[in-house]
């Protein structure tokens, strides 16, 4: 049950980050929910693989968590300067909090590049997302609209 509303969350994020990108005006807050979206999207791949609805594949899951890594490695420096657009789901407590902000996304690094050299089955698929969605859930209950 946790992992189907994991899942259905994290599609949902997917969905509504893609929704939110029509009408931003400000090209910085783009690229921050770009990178947003690219680390939704490689979840969204691991998703799809726990829930059943495509084939586990080893490769395409460790390709997906070292982007999630990636990603996660560039996102302080895409919030690093207080940019606003009406679309933007950033806090403010982002910039006030700055260096917590930036531990939360070194920790998804850090797990995320765990994850891209040890997934070996669909077990590690299963915790890859508990471990991905608690971390992104962390984050976004703080920093995000």
């Amino acid at each position: 049950m946790i992992r189907k509303t994991l899942v259905f969350g994290l599609v949902l994020v997917t969905t509504t980050a893609a929704l939110a990108h029509q009408g931003v005006q400000n090209p910085a807050v783009k690229a921050r929910m770009d990178g947003m979206s690219a680390i939704a999207e490689n979840v969204k791949t691991l998703g799809q693989m726990s829930k059943g609805a495509t084939e586990f594949d080893a490769t395409t899951a460790r390709l997906a968590a070292s982007a999630i890594a990636e990603h996660a490695a560039a996102t302080p420096g895409l919030f690093e300067a207080n940019e606003n657009d009406p679309k933007s789901e950033a806090r403010p407590e982002i910039w006030s909090n700055f260096e917590d902000f930036t531990k939360k996304a070194k920790e998804l690094e850090t797990i995320a590049i765990g994850f891209s050299t040890s997934i070996n089955e669909l077990a590690d698929v299963n915790a890859a997302m508990r471990a991905l969605g608690t971390n992104c859930k962390s984050c976004h209950s703080v920093y995000r609209e």
